[in-house]
């Protein structure tokens, strides 16, 4: 067992960096780019956490993750028990330890973040569910009395995952409706695999199949069946179907050839297996000079995949600043690191072609930040006569998602606002229908996947109080 350090020493020490793969060689290559802890690295690591009473990382963390119990369990050297500790209120660790932004979250207000040094919970998690995976460690479950009850879940992203793997500790028949042919949602055709590699996803997904859970895919909710056919079926339904319909800037040229929506480039690289082209038969072309419009985390995905896919030059094309730039702190890094040009303050007006309708060129105009505007952020303004024209040949959107109306199209009575995303009570997740509920992406937007974690929580205790007692839970 490791030592115990004197508190005075534990503050002392500075956080342990996690190894990433060389930028000139992951650049060839779809491996995964931080290579992870070794457990020396983890139990450095766990050794400066204070174990704070009460601790305030766990009112930072969605998934209420007990942190300080995982991480005392790393101390000493029970890495099994730290996963265990963590699946008790997160079924996806190994996936959160990977794309959970941990920095807006709860090392946001872990102590140690006043001298800008957090502890890694992150990292340790990511250790901690790797270890478990490669050591086969099984979650010891108590006896689950099976309730007489069925719910279906739309989606099997991390709100459907979540959601689903709790009701089914509680004792559900729960079934899983997933429109692809493989289940993940955006963990697997969205986020590339040099990410959030897709062999992490699949385990976790059969550790929720572990619990009973069945997985229908092939069947899309709205068209192959509709949620007041699913209401029927069952006493409960949670929607889960996620934002996936593409947003586009609406400028000219958008639909010349080569012109790209991040869903539709990634999906074809991450889910349809571009990336190992001719070994999957899923062709991509792709540009030369490639420019990504946008700087959230689908943007850098998008412009590294670029990369690695070919492209000799990739550009990153903001309207604001690096500080305003939705994308985690690391993946911006990762990107600069990489040789990916990052072009702020600078937007799209046109997308130029050539008679065979080719992208040749796009067209940009220079912007200023000037007051804040309904979002908080100062309004970028654009600059009088600072347009030009970048030398491109292919452009990919990745300015956000919006929702898809299929789904909302075949479940009457339950409500929607003017953007089309389901509008729920933010505790219990329920829907304007009785035992209808949702949450994820279709509920509020693109956003994280922690937060989807979240929702799938809280739908799970709302589901089993409004199963359970009978109830209505209708959003008033």
């Amino acid at each position: 067992m490791a030592e115990m350090i004197p508190k005075p020493e534990r503050m002392k020490r500075s956080p342990r960096q996690m190894p990433e793969q060389d930028p000139k060689k992951r650049i060839r290559n779809f491996d995964e780019v931080p290579l992870g802890y070794t457990a020396e690295d983890a139990i450095y690591e766990a050794q400066r956490c204070l174990q704070c009473d009460p601790p305030p990382c766990v009112s930072g963390c969605p998934a209420e993750v007990h942190v300080p119990q995982f991480i005392q369990k790393i101390v000493e050297e029970d890495f099994a028990g730290a996963c265990i500790e963590i699946l008790k209120t997160n079924s996806l660790p190994a996936m959160c330890g990977r794309v959970c932004p941990q920095e807006e979250q709860c090392q946001r207000v872990c102590v140690y973040n006043k001298k800008d040094k957090p502890i890694a919970i992150g990292r340790l998690e990511r250790f901690a569910a790797d270890w478990a995976r490669e050591h086969r460690v099984k979650e010891k479950l108590l006896e689950i009395r099976k309730k007489d009850k069925r719910v279906a879940v739309v989606g099997s992203g991390p709100a459907g995952l979540t959601c689903a793997a709790d009701l089914a500790k509680m004792g559900y028949d729960v079934t899983i409706f997933e429109a692809l042919h493989k289940p993940g949602g955006v963990l697997i055709y969205g986020i590339p695999e040099f990410r959030l590699p897709k062999k992490i996803v699949g385990h976790e997904i059969d550790k929720v199949k572990e619990l009973g859970v069945k997985v229908t895919t092939d069947l899309v909710v709205g068209i192959t069946k509709s949620v007041d056919e699913l209401v029927e079926e069952f006493d409960a339904i949670f929607l889960a179907n996620g934002a996936g319909a593409p947003q586009f800037m609406h400028i000219p040229g958008e639909n010349l050839n080569d012109v790209y929506s991040a869903n539709e480039f990634l999906t074809r690289s991450n889910l349809m297996k571009a990336y190992k082209f001719p070994e999957f038969d899923t062709p991509i072309k792709v540009g030369k000079k490639v420019a990504v419009i946008g700087a959230g985390n689908v943007a850098m995905d998008a412009a590294r995949t670029a990369l690695r896919l070919g492209a000799k030059e990739v550009y990153v094309v903001y309207r604001r600043t690096r500080k305003e730039a939705p994308a985690r702190v690391e993946e911006i890094a990762h990107a600069e690191e990489e040789g990916i040009r990052l072009d702020f303050l600078t937007l799209p007006v046109r997308i130029i072609g050539d008679d065979k309708g080719n992208v040749t060129g796009m067209e940009c105009i220079k912007m200023q930040l000037g007051e804040p505007d309904e979002s908080g952020r100062r309004k970028p303004l654009p600059v009088k006569g600072s347009n030009f024209v970048m030398q491109v040949d292919m452009v990919i959107n990745a300015i956000g998602t919006m929702a898809n109306p299929i789904v909302a199209r075949s479940a009457t009575g339950v409500q929607t606002n003017r953007w089309g995303y389901f509008t729920v009570d933010e505790e219990t997740r329920a829907t304007s229908r009785e035992g209808v509920f949702a949450g994820g992406d279709i509920t509020r937007g693109s956003a994280t996947v922690i937060s989807a974690i979240g929702d799938g929580k809280k739908a799970a205790r709302a589901i089993d109080c409004y199963l359970s007692s009978g109830s209505s839970l209708r959003k008033r």
